[in-house]
């Protein structure tokens, strides 16, 4: 994947997905720049997940049209994305090692050294090396969920979208991963995570807060903050008084 292109990480425009007759996003148009995390904020059921899915192509628009550095989502863009799922798609039965070198393969690294540099390279990002020979049921929720991240970025992404990956961490694990997202980013790398917690949202370059399946506002979280009017807000303020005058 070209990395110096101008082409958006993420181009989407007038998408909608309904599942049967229940519309679930409801025209979304939205372009994210290389290079930095994007947060989508919102409650629970306000779309994020579906949004997610639809830019891995796991589902297909009702209408709309999501591109990913100007291609259609789909199997062809495996090796410039990287997914983390809100649950874990980790094999119980295997080590951290075969783990992540089994989603190496599946990735399409297929060069043996090259695997095993890369797999490496993962279990000490996610700071697991000494753990490398456990199985999944021998590993605390937090582990597993680094073990998650692992798999996701094994292949280096361009693009790494990330589902919930904090739920459940404790803080100074969500500070580990925040600090590798963080040099990711300024690495080239574009992250989109989708969140309703205000804590992973005040890491994030730029936010999208969702309600009832599309957006409500987007910006940098001081202009998100300035937009209730009142200096000592904080993003949780300014998503109430946005939903409050979206509604």
């Amino acid at each position: 994947m070209d990395t110096t292109s101008n082409t958006p990480a993420i181009s989407i425009s007038g998408l909608e997905f309904a599942y049967g007759n229940r519309p679930v996003l409801k025209g979304i148009d939205l372009e994210i720049p290389r290079g930095i995390a994007f947060g989508v904020l919102g409650a629970n059921g306000a779309g994020k997940t579906t949004l997610v899915r639809l830019l891995i192509g796991r589902l297909k628009a009702t209408a709309g049209s999501v591109q990913i550095f100007g291609q259609q989502p789909g199997p062809e863009l495996s090796s410039s994305v990287g997914y983390m799922p809100q649950l874990n798609a980790l094999y119980e039965a295997l080590s951290v090692h075969e783990n992540l070198d089994f989603f190496a393969r599946m990735l399409g690294l297929s060069n043996s050294e090259h695997r095993a540099k890369a797999v490496e390279r993962a279990m000490d990002l996610v700071d697991l090396s000494d753990r490398a020979e456990s199985v999944m049921n021998e590993l605390s929720g937090g582990m597993r969920q680094r073990v998650s991240l692992g798999a996701a970025l094994v292949h280096e992404p361009d693009l790494l979208l990330l589902d919930e990956p904090t739920v459940g961490l404790d803080p100074e694990l969500r500070a580990t991963f925040w600090q590798h997202f963080k040099d990711m980013t300024d690495n080239g790398t574009t992250i989109l995570i989708s969140s309703h917690t205000m804590d992973d949202a005040a890491h994030c370059d730029t936010l999208g807060f969702m309600r009832d399946g599309k957006f409500i506002a987007t910006g940098t979280p001081d202009e998100l903050r300035q937009s209730t009017g009142k200096p000592d807000s904080n993003l949780e303020d300014a998503f109430l008084h946005l939903s409050r005058a979206s509604a």
